[in-house]
């Protein structure tokens, strides 16, 4: 399917080729008729994206300190290699699309296939949405009316917001595509309305509509206008969406509006506020967070989980069925705001235009596409074969796929035939970057393909566990990062499907292949030690999906498990018995601030510190091994030191965690074949070593490892 996605690097938007997504649970598969193209989000967008380096950091300061800090910790080129590897992340464009349902994933129920649906999918011939972003047309709006659908949503969010009553007077600042809509559905509710803008053809259509308005740009004094039109009261409420740096709108926002008036801000201005012009009329102001309540709230728009309306009246379906019946009813006209209807190949004529348009909303046409699930770039990007059977297909397009796993495997010139991620979108761009030949969404698809006998998966944590049994029983070697399971059901699963197959099955315990721990375990010998490894991991907001137990398993069996197989590594034995305690948590909660302790069968021990409440400024990882009144010490994957060892002293390098030794060993094992990087009991003794460390903080004692 064709896809407009934007660089953030150069600015370029390009309609690229991609895999049509597949459809999710809770989601619905839709084929687009018409998306409409948010001018001015999208001209921000590009404008961001033509701008250089410096002004690019001028915008985001905040970035610039958290490269900063990442400097100091991780050095200077891995800093500057992130940078530049988020700079050239695709941004898919649009979120105003509207088209015709062709699938239905598990558990949407209120849709059938066929139906007219208005969602904020971007421009792409097909879009994969969740069922609460998602509202049926009525039969006498129009595909180009419906289109109109989320922009209304997000003008109609800000209103509520202000909560207008009839013969209010309500000021809107800003007469583009958000700020004409926001002005008749304000009409609609009974409000007398001004209109401000300095596009005089805006301000004519607006008149057309029995809204007063003001031209700055021919002299018209915004906030005396507006006085003289209340008698001197002012303004009941101003709902700003224009798009501005400067702070002359906020300041004539509040010298309009009366005592105790509301200021909600749609748009994006500069807000250096007098707190004379606040404080002397009691003013509120309030930002207005997109098209309604579930915006960026994961378990409404991911999960599904709608809010009761008795106590959310208004969310952002609700809203989006609100707009469509204003248009249905014309309570607003939204087809008069129509300047042009391009077909998506030409939407040159929209963008390479976009920063001088004069047009209020333009709308890409679609024809019928023809669905398919993976797109082959062999003609594009000639391959040099450096193995002799190099099946490989990475599955997700993530960080970790783009700034580990792609640069490595170049870097080793093994090459990769698939690349799988739900979107298409940041696959195909992996797929064009390293030489890739198929880009898919379809994950079942290319289990089937005869030139690929080993995958590699680095999805998030709860999709590991069933595609490394799908991939098992359709007889490929499976590498997946860590962790192997979420839970004991899931790993009993993943062992029954591995004793029926004979294929390989590697868990991404990279460390263990790092020089450094090479090293370490070289030095120690196999006599009984101490080690304590500490991970200073850093803070991660608490709803970001690692902490979720369904999703990501939490820190401690999502990422401390890297440790526990070090551990087991370096002292070569299994984990017995495993005791983890926690800072202030109740043992029902997930945690990632914890001290797990492990008993070897050998004798030694284990402890692990796993804290998000240290300072970034100090090394991320350290790992201390005692034995034999001998002591190595391991400095955040960059310095070695040793005491007490004959002929060893130091040994530094730039960072190193072992991915690169890791991934070499693989491709050599998927050209030669062989044995896993990595004894499968010993991931099954880490795997239940993590699970037995939860079941010891919610026991408050030592659980045993079987």
């Amino acid at each position: 399917m064709k896809q407009i996605i934007q660089s953030f690097k150069t600015g370029e938007t390009i309609l690229e080729e991609v895999p049509a997504p597949k459809v999710k649970r809770g989601h619905v598969l839709i084929r687009t008729s018409k998306s409409l193209v948010s001018l001015g989000t999208e001209r921000m967008l590009v404008e961001f994206g033509k701008s250089n380096l410096i002004a690019k950091a001028r915008q985001q300061p905040d970035k610039v300190k958290q490269v900063l800090a990442k400097m100091k910790t991780e050095g200077l080129m891995p800093t500057l290699e992130a940078v530049f590897n988020k700079l050239g992340e695709p941004l898919p464009l649009g979120y105003c699309n509207v088209g015709e349902v062709i699938g239905l994933g598990e558990g949407v129920s209120d849709l059938q296939i066929g139906d007219r649906v208005a969602s904020n999918g971007g421009h792409a011939e097909f879009v994969n949405v969740p069922k609460n972003l998602v509202a049926k047309i009525p039969d006498n709006v129009s595909d180009e009316e419906a289109s109109f659908t989320v922009i209304g949503s997000i003008g109609l969010q800000g209103i509520r917001l202000c909560n207008p009553t009839i013969g209010e007077t309500i000021v809107v600042t800003g007469l583009g595509l958000i700020g004409l809509v926001t002005a008749q559905l304000l009409k609609a509710n009974g409000c007398k309305v001004i209109g401000i803008d300095f596009d005089q053809s805006k301000l004519d259509m607006a008149k057309k509509w029995g809204i007063e308005t003001v031209n700055p740009a021919k002299g018209d004094d915004p906030v005396k206008t507006v006085l003289d039109l209340t008698d001197n009261v002012g303004a009941d409420g101003v709902i700003i969406t224009a798009s501005a740096k400067t702070n002359d709108v906020i300041s004539q926002a509040a010298q309009m509006s009366r005592k105790r008036g509301r200021i909600i801000l749609v748009g994006v201005i500069g807000l250096n506020i007098s707190r004379a012009d606040f404080y002397e009329k009691e003013l509120t102001f309030q930002v207005s967070c997109s098209y309604g309540p579930g915006r960026y709230d994961d378990n409404y728009e991911a999960k599904g989980q709608d809010y009761p309306l008795p106590f959310v009246r208004w969310t952002q379906q609700r809203n989006f069925a609100t707009v469509l019946h204003a248009i249905s009813s014309d309570s607003i006209d939204v087809e008069s705001l129509i300047t042009e209807v391009i077909p998506l190949e030409e939407y040159g004529k929209i963008y390479d235009e976009i920063g001088s348009s004069k047009s209020i909303a333009s709308i890409l046409s679609y024809k019928d596409a023809v669905y398919g699930n993976i797109v082959n770039y062999d003609k594009e990007t000639p391959r040099k074969n450096t193995l002799k059977n190099d099946g490989i297909a990475v599955v997700g397009a993530g960080n970790f796929s783009k700034m580990t796993v792609m640069p490595v495997f170049k870097g080793i010139q093994a090459n990769i035939n698939y690349i799988i991620s739900s979107g298409g979108v940041t696959g195909t761009s992996l797929a064009k970057k390293f030489n890739i030949p198929n880009s898919s969404t379809d994950y079942d698809a290319v289990l089937e393909k005869d030139d690929v006998n080993t995958v590699l998966i680095t999805t998030r944590h709860n999709l590991h566990a069933p595609m490394v049994i799908k991939a098992l029983e359709n007889n490929k070697n499976v590498f997946v990062e860590k962790p192997l399971a979420l839970n004991q059901e899931e790993l009993d699963n993943i062992c029954t499907a591995f004793a029926k197959a004979d294929n390989t099955l590697t868990v991404g315990f990279n460390r263990r292949f790092s020089p450094f721990a090479t090293k370490m375990k070289d030095l120690v010998g196999s006599s009984p030690m101490q080690v304590i490894a500490t991970m200073n991991a850093g803070d991660i907001p608490p709803d970001v999906w690692v902490h979720d137990l369904k999703i990501g398993g939490g820190r401690i069996i999502g990422e401390a498990c890297h440790f526990i197989d070090l551990i087991t590594y370096l002292v070569g034995s299994k984990v017995t018995s495993v005791c983890m305690n926690a800072m202030g948590v109740d043992p029902k909660e997930t945690t990632d601030n914890a001290t797990i302790l492990l008993k070897y069968e050998n004798g030694s021990s284990g402890v692990i510190n796993y804290f998000s409440n240290g300072s970034k400024t100090y090394s991320k990882e350290r790992v201390e091994v005692y034995s034999q009144e001998r002591t190595l010490i391991l400095d955040n994957w960059r310095k070695l030191t040793g005491y007490g060892f004959r002929g060893f002293k130091k040994m530094k390098s730039k960072m190193d965690k072992g991915h690169k030794n890791q991934f070499k060993l693989l491709a050599n094992q998927v050209n030669e074949g062989g044995e896993a990087l990595i004894p499968f009991d010993d991931i099954v003794n880490t795997t239940k070593a993590s699970f037995a460390a939860i079941e010891s903080l919610k026991s408050g004692s030592w659980v045993l490892v079987n």
